[in-house]
């Protein structure tokens, strides 16, 4: 059963992991719906790693040609005019670094703060709360928002004020992604760019944190240590990963083309119902927070 339950979990990763609606949350409320018990922290970030993973054969192109071009702007003459020129602003370099500074806020703010995250953050009140309060925040993005800079005009500012917003996604029921594309679109750029920022700005973070917990995972003791969850083994925790990263890397190429010519709005809407759904069920004791 375990296998089982962990594949179906490895599902629901993947399907929640890129769309703007919280993993995190689906994952904390499926298990206790279903009787399993909250998954836990750590086999949320480790199935990550799968849908990451997706991120990064999908974005291949664009990842290896940002690494390149910084790596070689760091060379101060080692590369002749064609280094001179990058060093001149080109976008690419600007957006590894914009990676890797807007990746700072989520990494000290998840690493001082991991107990709280791990425990007092994963109520499912505070969970139904934020899927409601986020999905408005999307929807006044979506609407309000210009919706006109490409991704390669974002300066540092916007870089930076969109990694606090990923800072945000620690808090369950916020989504990493969610929280990333509203700041971009309060920001000014169209819906593809704020998406496309928001996937390789996780990708370090999801990464670190998803080896991180990787490690720990085998000192982890069920029902001992604070966000240790259900427990899965190593063999399901894998079997999840690899289901995470298949389904993953579909919603990537469905949302990627969805964004060219829809809103937001499906999923503003699913949200406050999912939200709602849950305050009702917690009311009436049939989840306990």
């Amino acid at each position: 059963m375990d296998f089982l339950e962990a594949i179906l979990l490895g599902l629901i990763q993947g399907l929640t992991e890129f769309l703007p609606i919280s993993s995190s949350a689906h994952l904390r409320v499926f298990g206790d719906l279903v009787g399993w018990g909250d998954p836990g922290a750590t086999f949320t970030a480790i199935t990550q790693l799968g849908t990451e993973t997706a991120v990064l054969i999908y974005f291949w192109k664009d990842i290896t040609r940002i690494i390149g071009k910084w790596f070689r702007s760091l060379a101060p003459g080692g590369g002749g005019k064609r280094s001179a020129g990058i060093q001149k602003g080109d976008p690419d370099v600007r957006l590894g670094w914009l990676v890797i500074i807007g990746t700072v806020p989520i990494v000290l703010v998840g690493f001082f703060l991991q107990d709280t995250i791990r425990t007092a953050l994963r109520s499912l009140w505070i969970v139904a709360i934020v899927l409601i309060a986020f999905g408005i925040l999307l929807w006044l993005a979506d609407i309000l928002g210009r919706r006109i800079k490409p991704i390669e005009q974002m300066s540092y500012r916007d870089g930076i004020l969109i990694g606090f917003a990923q800072m945000l996604a620690l808090i369950p029921g916020v989504s990493r992604s969610g929280a990333s594309i509203s700041a971009g679109l309060a920001l000014g750029y169209t819906r593809p760019a704020a998406a496309r920022f928001a996937f390789l700005l996780a990708v370090p973070a999801v990464f670190g944190s998803g080896l991180y917990e990787t490690y720990t995972a085998f000192t982890c003791e069920p029902g001992v240590d604070a966000g240790c969850g259900a427990g899965y083994g190593l063999g399901p925790t894998i079997a999840a990963t690899v289901v995470a990263f298949v389904v993953g890397y579909a919603v990537i190429a469905f949302l990627m083309r969805y964004l060219e010519t829809r809103s937001f709005l499906p999923f503003v809407i699913y949200r406050i119902l999912l939200g709602g759904a849950l305050i009702a069920l917690l009311s009436t004791g049939v989840l306990q927070p």
